[in-house]
C-alpha cells in the first residue's frame, strides 16, 4: 500500500492534504494512509491555543478546527503522534489514543495499532531527563512549567513498549533516536545543519529513550520529525542468535510543512491483502496495557520501573498467549477501533471569537469507553481525584519536585542530560521567558570551531558513504573535522539519497514539497522569514 509520511505538521492540514492530492495525480495510485510525526496541533478553539507551548504572538488557529467540526473530512486515514507544540489539553483527553476528528487518529502517549496487517507503533512528546522518571501529573489549567512538562516523554511509556515481543513494521517518534545520525550521510547533515555539530560530536543529539526503543523493537521503518531537516539512514541490528537473520531499520526524518521544504514522502509498504481495511487495535499492546495498569502514577515524584534486581516481585509484563486470549474474549474477538468520535469542546467560530474561553480538564467519552471495556484506569479520572484532594492540580507536585531534586537522586537513568542544547537552531524561536538564558548557550560559530577527535584506524568505516551501505556503529562515535566540508560522491543537497523502499525504489527520490510560484532566491528568503514567524515557535529548552 502507498503510505505518506509527514514531518512537523504545525496545523497545516489543508496544505498537507492538497499535496497528497497532487501526489495521487502524479503517482501510480491513491494514498492509503498518512502518518504524521508530531507537532500536529489539533487546536479546536481559543482555549486550546493557550495550551500550546509557544509565545502568544505565534498562536494561530490554522485549519484543524474545520475537520473537528465536520465542515471538512480527512480524505485519507491519518494517524499521528504528539510533539512539543500541541494543544496539550486536547490530546490529554486521549492518553490511550482515539479520534480527534473523523478519520484522524491519535496514537496516545504511546500506542500500537494495525492497518491492513501493517503494525504501527509510536510514542508522543520529546525527551527531557529531568521529567523522564515522573508520573503524568499535569492537568489543565497548566502553569508555565507544566505547559512544557506535559509533552515530555515518561519512563512508563517506554517501559510498556519494551514489553512488546512481536515484530514492528513502522514506528513513529517526534525527536530522533540518539546516534541514528551515524548511520546516514552525516557530512551532508552537518553541512545542512551545522549547528548540530557539537551534539553529534558528543553524541547527545536526539532521544536516548527512543534509541533504547529502536534497539528493542527493531522496526522495519522508523519515522521522525522535530529537527526540521530531511535525513535518511539505514541501521543494521545485531542478531542475538547466530541462527537468526539480523534485522535492519530504515530511518527517515522529514522537515516541517512549508513551501520548498521536504516535509512529505510517499513510500510503498508491503501489507496483507486479506487484512481488514479498518483500523484495528493491537492485541499484544492491549494486553500490556492491562498488565501494567497498576504502574500508573499521577504524581510528580521521581520513580523507577520494575526490573529484575531483587527489589520487585514482578518485572516482566510481556503478553502471554493466555492473557492475549482473555483480552480477545473481552472484545468478543473484534479488534476494530470503533468510529466513536464525539465533539467534547466548543469549536472555533471565526465570526464569534472567544478569547476568554474557559479552560476545562475534560473526561473524553472515547477514553471512558476504552478503559471500561479493557478494565484499566483513566488517567484523567485519577488526576481529577488528586486535584480534588489537593485543591490545586500542580501545586503539590511542584513541592515534591523540589524535595526530590534535593534528595541527591540521579536526575535520570541516562548518563547524559539533554535538558538544554549547547547550540542555537536558527530555524527555531525561543519562548519569551527563556531569553534570559541565551548567554549560557554556545553559539553556532563556537560549535564550528570546536576541535574534533579523529577516529582510530580500526574505526575507519566512512559514515558519509551511501545509505545503501549497512553499517555497525563502532564503540567510539566521533566526528571528523571534515564532516562539514561536503557530501560524498558529489551528491550535494540530497541527504536521503540511498534509502530504498520494499520494491527497491529510492525513498527520497522526487521529494514532495509544497508547490509555489516563488522561485527567485530573494523571494525564498522572504518565505523563510515568514515561516520562522509562523511555524517555528519553540523555546531553547525544547529546541531541536
Amino acid at each position: 500500500m502507498r503510505v505518506a509520511v509527514a514531518g512537523c505538521c504545525h496545523g497545516e492540514l489543508d496544505k498537507i492534504y492538497e499535496t497528497l492530492a497532487l501526489a495521487e495525480k502524479r503517482g501510480p495510485g491513491p494514498i492509503d494512509l498518512l502518518l504524521c510525526c508530531g507537532d500536529f496541533q489539533a487546536v479546536r478553539n481559543e482555549a486550546d491555543l493557550r495550551c500550546m507551548a509557544v509565545p502568544p504572538k505565534y498562536r494561530h488557529m490554522q485549519t484543524f478546527y474545520r475537520y473537528y467540526s465536520g465542515e471538512k473530512k480527512a480524505p485519507v486515514l491519518t494517524i499521528f503522534i504528539g510533539g512539543n507544540h500541541e494543544a496539550s489539553n486536547h490530546l490529554q483527553e486521549l492518553p490511550y489514543g482515539g479520534w480527534v476528528a473523523p478519520n484522524i487518529y491519535y496514537l496516545g502517549l504511546a500506542g500500537v495499532v494495525k492497518y491492513r496487517g501493517v503494525r504501527i507503533g509510536g510514542i508522543s512528546g520529546i525527551f527531557k531527563s529531568h521529567d523522564y522518571r515522573k508520573g503524568h501529573f499535569e492537568c489543565p489549567p497548566y502553569n508555565p512549567a507544566t505547559i512544557r512538562s506535559i509533552y515530555h516523554v515518561r519512563n512508563i511509556e517506554v517501559y510498556k513498549l519494551k514489553q512488546l515481543k512481536q515484530p514492528m513494521d513502522i514506528f513513529l517518534s517526534h525527536d530522533w533516536p540518539r546516534s541514528i545520525y551515524h548511520y546516514g550521510d552525516k557530512k551532508q547533515l552537518l553541512k545542512t545543519k551545522s549547528f548540530f555539530r557539537q551534539e553529534v560530536e558528543n553524541n547527545t543529539l536526539g532521544s536516548p529513550a527512543a534509541s533504547e526503543l529502536l534497539e528493542h523493537l527493531k522496526p522495519t521503518y522508523w519515522f521522525s520529525a522535530h529537527l526540521h531537516v530531511k535525513f535518511a539512514a539505514l541501521m543494521q541490528h545485531q542478531a542475538k542468535d547466530k541462527e537468526q537473520t539480523a534485522k535492519a531499520t530504515k530511518f527517515l526524518a522529514l522537515d516541517k510543512c512549508l513551501p520548498h521544504r521536504d516535509f512529505l514522502q510517499v513510500i510503498e509498504i508491503e501489507h496483507d491483502p486479506s487484512a481488514s481495511e479498518y483500523l484495528e487495535y493491537d492485541i499484544e499492546w492491549l494486553t500490556v496495557l492491562r498488565a501494567t495498569d497498576d504502574l500508573i502514577n499521577v504524581t510528580g515524584r521521581l520513580w523507577n520501573m520494575p526490573e529484575n534486581n531483587g527489589l520487585h516481585t514482578r518485572w516482566d509484563y510481556s503478553a502471554t498467549e493466555e492473557a492475549m486470549n482473555k483480552v480477545l474474549e473481552i472484545l468478543n474477538h473484534d479488534l476494530r477501533v470503533p468510529c466513536n468520535f464525539s465533539i467534547t469542546a466548543a469549536c472555533y467560530d471565526p465570526s464569534r471569537p472567544q478569547t476568554q474561553m474557559q479552560l476545562v480538564h475534560r473526561i473524553n467519552p472515547q477514553t471512558t469507553e476504552f478503559c471500561a471495556q479493557l478494565g484499566i484506569t483513566d488517567i484523567n479520572v485519577r488526576l481529577q481525584k488528586a486535584k480534588e484532594e489537593h485543591h490545586l492540580c500542580g501545586e503539590y507536585e511542584e513541592q515534591e519536585d523540589l524535595e526530590s531534586n534535593d534528595s541527591g537522586e540521579d536526575r535520570s537513568e541516562y548518563n547524559t542530560d539533554t535538558s538544554a542544547l549547547s547550540s542555537i537552531n536558527p530555524d527555531e524561536i525561543m519562548l519569551d521567558e527563556e531569553e534570559e538564558d541565551e548567554d549560557s548557550i554556545v553559539s553556532t560559530h563556537s560549535d564550528m570551531n570546536t576541535p574534533s577527535v579523529e577516529p582510530s584506524s580500526d574505526q575507519a568505516s566512512d559514515f558519509s558513504a551511501s545509505f545503501s551501505d549497512v553499517r555497525i556503529l563502532p564503540g567510539s562515535m566521533t566526528v571528523s573535522s571534515d564532516d562539514t566540508l561536503g557530501s560524498p560522491d558529489g551528491r550535494e543537497g540530497k541527504p536521503g539519497e540511498a534509502l530504498e523502499s520494499e520494491d527497491g525504489k529510492d525513498l527520497t527520490e522526487l521529494p514532495l514539497k509544497r508547490l509555489s510560484d516563488e522561485h527567485e532566491p530573494e523571494q525564498r528568503k522572504k518565505i523563510k522569514r515568514r515561516n520562522q514567524a509562523i511555524y517555528a515557535a519553540v523555546d531553547d529548552d525544547d529546541a531541536a
